[in-house]
């Protein structure tokens, strides 16, 4: 039986099979996601907070912790959205504002513009550019030496030490 749940700030409501992961709710509202390590919750573009119904969810796996515990912007409320599967109603979802970089060339195009929207850092969802700030070139500095892929490869083999 579909699960209703509630995406903030655009007030919608979606549905969601049971066991469906949040990151094909946020896909069907045809959102962007960038899903840089194709859901296996390895990265945080698809980082969002609940504020209702955590309890409607599957528990967070060891990998969406380890993942988790490197963004700047996490709070108590926050899961992946590929990560959180719905086994009940009433979740109610906080969509963070702002646009992922995957790639230099994201931010090539964009120089000497105005930003949109916050500019977020793809692994640590730090901002890197705020709105309505002109988009320089020392922002590529702050990413000239990251490789996305290999990031999420040495997450995925860390262990979690107790």
């Amino acid at each position: 039986m579909p699960k209703k749940i509630t995406l903030e700030p655009l007030s919608r409501i979606s549905e969601v099979e049971t066991y469906g992961n949040l990151l094909s709710v946020i896909l069907s509202e045809e959102l962007q996601v960038a899903k840089e390590c194709n859901g296996r919750g390895l990265c945080a573009t698809c980082h969002l907070y609940i504020n209702e119904g955590m309890e409607s969810l599957t528990p967070m796996t060891p990998r969406e912790q380890r993942t988790l515990e490197i963004i700047t912007s996490v709070k108590t409320n926050s899961r992946l959205a590929c990560q959180a599967r719905v086994i009940g109603d009433g979740v109610i979802v906080e969509l963070p504002p702002g646009m992922y970089v995957n790639s230099i060339q994201d931010i090539e195009v964009l120089i000497g513009r105005r930003a949109e929207e916050n500019l977020l850092h793809p692994v640590t969802g730090k901002v890197l550019v705020e709105v309505g700030k002109v988009i320089t070139r020392s922002t590529l500095k702050q990413l000239e030496n990251e490789n996305f892929s290999l990031i999420g490869n040495t997450l995925a083999q860390t262990t979690k030490v107790s």
